[in-house]
């Protein structure tokens, strides 16, 4: 209705307008994102290296959670490959550390969304995004390769892993290698399948349709049917009496009590308090809850973009905040929107967040009558899920796009890349220092573009960043291409000095065009005065032109002695001659764009 308030609470948006028809899309997409959900929740709190129970804890929490504050129908909130990567490097494979790191990475992105801090980040650039994300596909992928081959007591660092998993190699258990190489053979043919599988036109017969339908599905819930394979694999050789399978083995049956986190860990001799937990965890209370926000919002954007719908990004971070905290009441560890079980939300149809609530359901009678039928599944076919999840993350392409559209970007991406295999904290946050450190630079020393011609007139603006530097006649004229900052205007003041001081044929004035500029702070005001005084002493004089009125205010509150503006670049060319308070140089005049002159 025209004029109505929007409810605070997503939901009541379009709770009210939700009709019968959606409910069937609903209830089918929400079961295909549970079947994908519950192989994936088990494998996700293997690579955690906590016991399975807890990846089907932190499943369904964000389901219900998002019903209520979610802003995008599409998203699914739970355990993925990366978070349960940081997980197993801050939480220490200890389920105490795990449930805290939940609540206070919840707390942390509930602070960020009441305070509208998503912006923060925006500091984190692709190539950052993209180095971490392909390291971590490597990563959590030669992870599970341990599995894969029966080997055990490898370590979690990964060049000691590489290193352990090829001087064991003799070791590996054939039948968990059969397994592991045939589930994730059968993974990647059934996800080309689904990538190939045509469109079933309403024209064609029923049976056409409904074969197509069944491929479908059996495509999309690849993982419950690889994992229930192994299972029947592995209990047939139980019944047989050999197993040459590596089983998961047994998992606590029943729904996790509601109690909020432990605040202190017991130790063999001693009790760790709340302040050393703190400590242990370090940077992970800031990697963990950014990078989860990040694949939140990254995702929720994709596919609001795609289904042409828009989002509230700070509601996300509320949500994913809520979902985190009240999560760890029920034994979950950090969550995040989850890109692989959102791809199959959208692709089923949903039309609400509904169907999360049928998702969350299906995990809930998955942990109270399946979870005996869990000690079945082996290992093997676990690590080939999480393989097969992570695999595409891998952007190989990215170097290519990034050699041909802008090398420097190569830096931070490489940089992060290399050393997220040594620890994943150091790897983003050199990332992100590297990619600061190249925005400040570019900030601080712009690029100086000169003209060909003395005589050749300003016919473009320059590109944004640059200064423009031309000389006509006796006018040096200078054309900043952004807004300037206190760290660019040293590299401002020694450009004029130099071109003007320097020069074979000195100009009589400097022409400073602030057409582009539409900020400046107390540092280049300061810097500017500095810069009158230095041109004063040679007989030089410094104009403005196109100063906008925020500038302007500026300049004026400055109260630097002798300001004057002109009404143009013409108009300050033509006085370049005047002397201060030349009653002929129309000494203000107050206009959206001014110019100005101090001498």
């Amino acid at each position: 209705m025209p004029g109505s308030r929007c409810p605070a609470l997503p939901v009541l948006r379009w709770l009210p307008r939700y009709s019968r028809a959606w409910l069937p899309l609903d209830l089918l997409a929400g079961l295909a994102v549970g079947l994908t959900a519950v192989p994936q929740a088990l494998a996700y709190a293997e690579l955690a290296g906590l016991p399975l129970q807890y990846g089907l804890y932190s499943s369904f929490m964000g389901c219900f959670v998002y019903f209520f504050l979610g802003t995008a129908k599409d998203v699914t909130l739970g355990p993925t490959a990366i978070m349960s990567l940081l997980v197993s490097s801050y939480a220490f494979h200890e389920p105490v550390y795990a449930v805290l790191l939940a609540f206070l990475s919840g707390c942390i992105q509930l602070a960020m969304g009441l305070l509208h801090l998503g912006f923060l980040l925006d500091f984190i650039s692709c190539p950052v995004i993209k180095g971490f994300t392909s390291a971590a596909s490597i990563t959590i992928s030669f992870n599970q390769v341990k599995n894969i081959l029966g080997l055990q007591g490898i370590p979690r660092q990964f060049f000691l892993q590489v290193y352990e998993t090829l001087r064991r190699i003799g070791e590996t258990r054939a039948g968990d290698a059969v397994l592991g190489l045939a589930c994730l053979a059968a993974l990647a043919a059934l996800r080309a399948m689904k990538n190939r599988l045509p469109q079933a036109a309403s024209a064609e017969p029923l049976a056409a349709r409904i074969s197509c339908r069944i491929v479908w599905i059996s495509a999309t819930a690849r993982n419950a049917l690889v994992v229930l394979f192994a299972g029947l694999v592995a209990y047939s050789f139980q019944v047989m009496g050999s197993q040459p399978l590596t089983l998961t083995g047994s998992i606590p049956r029943g729904l996790p009590p509601f109690r909020p986190p432990r605040f202190s860990l017991a130790a063999p001799n001693d009790t760790v308090p709340f302040p050393s937990m703190v400590e242990d965890m370090g940077v992970g209370l800031a990697v963990v809850p950014l990078m989860g926000l990040l694949e939140t919002i990254a995702i929720a954007k994709a596919f609001a973009s795609q289904n042409g719908y828009r989002i509230d990004p700070n509601q996300e971070l509320l949500a994913l905040g809520v979902a985190n905290i009240l999560g760890s009441f029920v034994s979950s560890y950090p969550i995040t929107g989850s890109f692989g079980r959102t791809a199959v939300n959208a692709q089923s149809g949903v039309c609400t967040p509904v169907g999360g609530l049928v998702t969350g359901a299906l995990v809930l009678l998955s942990l109270a009558y399946l979870t005996s039928l869990f000690y079945y599944i082996p290992k093997a076919a676990l690590a080939a899920v999480i393989i097969s999840a992570v695999v595409p993350m891998f952007d190989v392409g990215i170097f290519r796009t990034l050699w041909r559209v802008k090398r420097l970007d190569l830096v931070p991406l490489c940089v992060t890349f290399l050393l997220c295999f040594w620890e994943v904290q150091y790897g983003i946050v050199a990332g992100v220092l590297v990619s600061g450190i190249l925005l400040l630079y570019s900030i601080a020393r712009p690029p100086i573009k000169e003209g060909h011609s003395p005589e050749s007139p300003v016919t473009c603006p320059p590109s944004p960043g640059s200064v423009q530097v031309l000389q006509e006649g006796d006018v040096l004229l200078v054309q900043p291409g952004s807004s300037l900052h206190f760290p660019a205007i040293e590299c401002l003041r020694d450009t004029v000095c130099s071109r003007a001081l320097a020069a074979a044929s000195p100009p009589r004035s400097i022409i400073l065009d602030c057409c582009h500029i539409s900020s400046i702070d107390y540092t280049v005001v300061v810097g500017l005065a500095e810069l009158l005084q230095e041109l004063r002493k040679h007989g030089l004089s410094l104009a403005f032109c196109g100063l906008k009125d925020p500038v302007l205010q500026v300049l004026l509150s400055a109260d630097l002695e002798g300001f004057q503006h002109f009404p143009s670049r013409e108009e300050a060319e033509r006085c370049r001659g005047a002397e201060p308070w030349d009653s002929r140089t129309d000494p203000f005049t107050s206009t959206t764009e001014s110019s100005g002159l101090i001498q």
